[in-house]
């Protein structure tokens, strides 16, 4: 009788798999496909945003008085709302 290793169980090959990926050397999945809408400016997309005067004018008060960029002080109200719950159902 031949002494018989046992066989690999799915469960620890997926879990010895997600080790071997999280290695800062371990080969990078494929990127996801661009988004193609905009027009590229570096890491970003320029894109056309029609404002309302008033807000427009908001939105320039809160950028001077934080020392931030318009585009920055938009961005980040985007980011939260979309982050936030205000989208959520």
């Amino acid at each position: 009788m031949s002494i018989q290793r046992k066989p690999k169980t799915a469960q620890a090959t997926a879990a010895q798999d997600a080790f071997i990926q999280g290695a800062p050397d371990a080969s990078k999945a494929a990127p996801a496909a661009a988004y193609e809408k905009g027009i590229p400016k570096g890491h970003k997309r320029q894109i056309t945003l029609t404002i309302a005067p008033e807000l427009l004018r908001k939105v320039d008060e809160v950028a001077k008085r934080t020392g931030q960029a318009r585009a920055a002080v938009i961005n980040m109200a985007i980011f939260r709302a979309l982050e936030g719950d205000i989208f959520q159902s």
